[in-house]
């Protein structure tokens, strides 16, 4: 089997255990050669810290894909976490026209809302942009929220699998090929994943841990990706991700102490036993 070469395109966060410092751990640790383009560059994630530095890199990417160019410089994975703005999209879209291995797999987390609301950091004009990416995707990993912006559709509190279903084939007329819905809140203590293939919607239901952590939506990201890249099956990968992020969680709602990630590190032997 060839040896994949992965580019993750997404923030550096220089604390906090989320986007570029969980996906290249993570990543690596499963085999892959993984390189990186950072979207920006940030002294902590910015969930709960004040006063954090922050560096827009756009004008970098865009001198960072045009270097590869001349250095002939291509991948079989692109895989895209956060990214700051509208340009940051645009570039991203040239990159996987400029450096995509024939074949290659694009997978995209559109990572801009949660909750029913966009982030503060987005607007209306940034979803739109977002939009023409994530179709440019082979596998989609938005959770409720974002797969309901991407159709226009109105957000529901309360998901049921006709609800979600319902999203998914919604998805496919605009043109989505794979889609892994996570977030999706089936009761009060079971929280879950919705896997569809392009003709068929398959739902993963786990307990629901009490305490939410800063970071796992990168964690599953990252996980889903070495799985699926692994050989694994759409369902199963994203199966082996949501219970690696429910370890990660587990592992770490006792130290007080760690509020800003989870402790994935210690749990990556977990993972990759998953994806042999």
């Amino acid at each position: 089997m060839k040896d994949l070469r992965i580019l993750t395109i997404q923030d550096i966060s220089c604390f906090g255990q989320c986007s570029t410092t969980v996906a290249l751990p993570i990543l690596s640790a499963c085999g892959f050669e993984t390189a990186i383009m950072p979207s920006s560059f940030l002294s902590t994630h910015t969930g709960g810290f004040k006063g954090f530095t922050f560096l827009d890199l756009t004008e970098e990417m865009e001198k960072i894909s045009a270097h590869w160019e001349k250095e002939k410089i291509f991948f079989d994975c692109l895989y895209t976490g956060f990214l700051g703005n509208k340009k940051q999209v645009e570039v991203v879209k040239n990159v996987i026209k400029r450096h995509l291995n024939k074949g290659g797999l694009v997978v995209i987390d559109p990572a801009m809302a949660d909750n029913g609301k966009l982030y503060p950091c987005f607007d209306k004009e940034y979803a739109l942009e977002m939009k023409k990416l994530v179709f440019m995707s082979d596998i989609m990993l938005p959770n409720v929220t974002e797969a309901c912006l991407l159709i226009d559709e109105k957000y529901q509190e309360n998901h049921d699998e006709k609800y979600i279903e319902s999203l998914c084939l919604k998805l496919k007329k605009l043109g989505a090929k794979k889609v892994v819905i996570t977030g999706i809140n089936f009761s009060e203590n079971t929280i879950g994943i919705a896997v569809f293939d392009g003709e068929k919607c398959q739902f993963y239901k786990h307990e629901r841990v009490s305490k939410g952590c800063h970071g796992t939506g990168d964690v599953y990201s990252s996980a889903f990706v070495g799985a699926y890249l692994k050989g694994k099956g759409l369902f199963e990968s994203a199966k082996i991700a949501a219970d690696y992020v429910v370890k990660c969680i587990k592992s770490t709602i006792d130290d007080q102490s760690h509020w800003y990630g989870v402790k994935f590190e210690k749990n990556i032997p977990y993972l990759i036993d998953k994806i042999k």
